[in-house]
């Protein structure tokens, strides 16, 4: 049985008024026209709402059930109204964002954290995951857009790249590290230590490599592999391995365990920015968002 719920609205405020002349004065409406309104729902009913005592109309125990339903819808409405008029402010949306591991970290859940306190009505959602990954949620429409460095961007794919910041790579190791004393760090020194590497389908494993290959390391001795970013802040910070790490995006984890190395190569050069679909478009809330990081 289907209800007309503007009804249903007006008995909770029958209900709540206590009569029906305040509550149709309430709701803009005459007395009479209020009672019609009554009449309908209880002939749509087939069942009474209200018990008569003389001039007075009491709810009943159908009455006050359905005036709770009908207490729902009005605050369902208010809600929603309160809704589209922050969204006419744009104050209101939703925001899905892809990332890779390492740039969803602190860099990115501390800008995410702001934004929400700032735009409590917007929903968030951050995904994580490999380059094959973040290409697919994109190709679905999985994410509105993918923050992260330019090489995942390929045109042939039908990506755009809009860049942000130069996060560009760097050579981490403990503070005391025996590296750490050097003036020049040579090819030789890196291919003489032991390293901690990022998983084999990162971005930055790849970059890596071929930055140490241009830079003349031969080979590199890895003896762990992880894309755990915790892990490999922890491990390196307590042990004499090295591994790479964007230095941007790292910068909020170093305090006083870590240290990036003075050596740098052109390879190691890593533009951050906003991966989308060629034909897609932001909205205010990206718009928004994207501000908080530059």
């Amino acid at each position: 049985m289907k209800l007309d719920p503007k009804h249903l609205a007006q008995l909770s405020v029958i209900v709540e008024t206590g009569s029906f002349q305040a509550a149709a004065d309430r709701l803009g409406l005459t007395q009479p026209a209020l009672s019609r309104n009554m009449k309908a729902l209880e002939v749509r009913l087939g069942a009474t709402l209200f018990n008569r005592d003389g001039r007075k109309s009491i709810p009943n125990a159908l009455g006050l059930r359905l005036s709770r339903n009908g207490q729902a819808i009005r605050l369902a409405e208010e809600q929603a109204s309160v809704l589209a008029d922050q969204s006419a402010k744009g104050a209101v949306g939703e925001l899905r964002i892809g990332a890779p591991p390492i740039v969803a970290g602190r860099f990115l859940s501390t800008s995410i954290a702001r934004f929400i306190r700032e735009n409590p009505n917007c929903v968030v959602e951050m995904r994580t995951g490999l380059v094959h990954e973040l290409r697919t949620m994109l190709e679905q429409g999985q994410v509105d857009f993918v923050l992260g460095p330019q090489s995942l961007a390929d045109p042939s794919d039908g990506l755009d790249f809009e860049p942000l910041i130069d996060d560009r790579v760097g050579i981490l190791c403990r503070t005391g590290h025996p590296l750490t004393a050097r003036k020049n760090v040579m090819a030789s020194d890196l291919e003489a230590q032991v390293w901690l590497a990022h998983s084999r389908g990162s971005l930055l494993r790849q970059q890596t490599e071929a930055a140490m290959t241009a830079s003349g390391v031969k080979s590199m001795h890895i003896v762990c592999e992880t894309d755990s970013i915790r892990s490999v802040l922890e491990i390196v910070g307590d042990t004499d391995l090295i591994t790479t790490m964007p230095r941007a995006t790292t910068a909020s984890y170093l305090e006083d365990k870590l240290v990036f190395l003075d050596f740098d190569h052109p390879r190691f050069h890593r533009p951050l920015g906003v991966i989308r679909q060629t034909k897609s478009s932001s909205n205010p809330m990206e718009v928004r968002f994207l501000s908080t990081l530059v």
